[in-house]
C-alpha cells in the first residue's frame, strides 16, 4: 500500500486556507478597534484616505492611537515620532525572536513577513511554528488576515465617523483598554518582577503628565518602566 499521500505535507493552498480559519476570531477582533481608530482620525481632520495610508504603512493599533491622540495642528512631528518608535520598540524583541525561523527565506522575503508582523499575527505564527515548523503560506494567511482586517476597519470607521459622530459613547473605546489588561495578566511573573517596573512607570507618566507639555508622559513613563525592567535583568 502507498502511504506517500498520508504523509505527504499540506500544499500551501491548505496551509494558507487553515490560518484564514486560525486568524479569523482574532481578525474579527480587530473591528471595534478600526472603527474607533478611524473615527477619531476624522475627528482630528485627518481625511478618510489618509487614515488606512497611515495604518496600512504602520501596522501598529497601539502607536497609531497614541500618534492620533497627540495630533494637534500643526502636529509636533518629533513627539509623534519618538512616542511611535517607543511603542513599536517591541518589535525589535519579537523580531529576533522571530528571525530564526526565517533564515531559510531571502532576505526581501523575511523584510516582507516582518513589515506585516504584529503582535497577534507573531503569536498565532510562533505557536505554529514551535508544533510544526515555519510555513510561509501559513504566516502570509495569518498575517495577511490581520492586515487588510485591520486597515479595511480603520477606513470603514473614517468613512462612517462623520455620520455616526463620536463612537466613544457605543463603547467601542472600552476594547482596546480591555485587550491591554488582557494582555498585562498574561505577562504578569509575580508582584517584584513584573508589578515594580509598571509601578514606576505609571508614577514617572502621572508626574510627567502633571508637570511636563502634552504627550511627554508618554515616553517617560515608557522609559522609566524599560530602565527599572533592565537593572532588574542585570541584577
Amino acid at each position: 500500500m502507498n502511504t506517500c499521500a498520508d504523509d505527504a505535507p499540506p500544499g500551501a493552498a491548505s496551509e494558507f486556507w487553515r490560518a484564514v480559519r486560525t486568524s479569523f476570531p482574532v481578525a474579527m477582533s480587530f473591528i471595534p478597534f478600526g472603527l474607533v481608530l478611524g473615527a477619531q482620525a476624522r475627528m482630528q481632520h485627518l481625511s478618510s484616505w489618509q487614515v488606512p495610508v497611515m495604518t496600512g504603512l504602520n501596522f501598529g493599533g497601539g502607536s497609531e492611537f497614541a500618534a492620533i491622540g497627540l495630533w494637534t495642528s500643526p502636529p509636533h512631528i518629533l513627539l509623534i515620532v519618538s512616542v511611535t518608535f517607543l511603542i513599536n520598540s517591541r518589535h525589535l524583541l519579537m523580531g529576533a525572536v522571530f528571525a530564526p525561523y526565517l533564515n531559510k527565506l531571502s532576505r526581501f522575503k523575511a523584510l516582507v513577513c516582518l513589515f506585516f508582523m504584529c503582535d497577534e499575527a507573531w503569536a498565532l505564527s510562533l505557536s505554529d511554528c514551535k508544533k510544526r515548523g515555519f510555513s510561509l503560506p501559513y504566516y502570509t494567511g495569518v498575517a495577511g488576515m490581520l492586515y487588510f482586517n485591520w486597515v479595511l476597519s480603520t477606513f470603514a470607521g473614517a468613512l462612517l465617523g462623520p455620520v455616526l459622530g463620536d463612537v466613544t459613547r457605543y463603547g467601542f473605546d472600552m476594547a482596546f483598554p480591555a485587550v491591554f489588561f488582557v494582555l498585562l495578566k498574561g505577562m504578569w511573573k509575580g508582584l517584584l518582577f513584573s508589578g515594580l517596573p509598571w509601578v514606576v512607570s505609571l508614577a514617572v507618566a502621572i508626574t510627567a503628565y502633571l508637570y511636563l507639555p502634552k504627550g511627554w508622559y508618554v515616553p517617560c513613563g515608557a522609559l522609566a518602566g524599560l530602565t527599572l525592567a533592565w537593572w532588574q535583568a542585570r541584577a
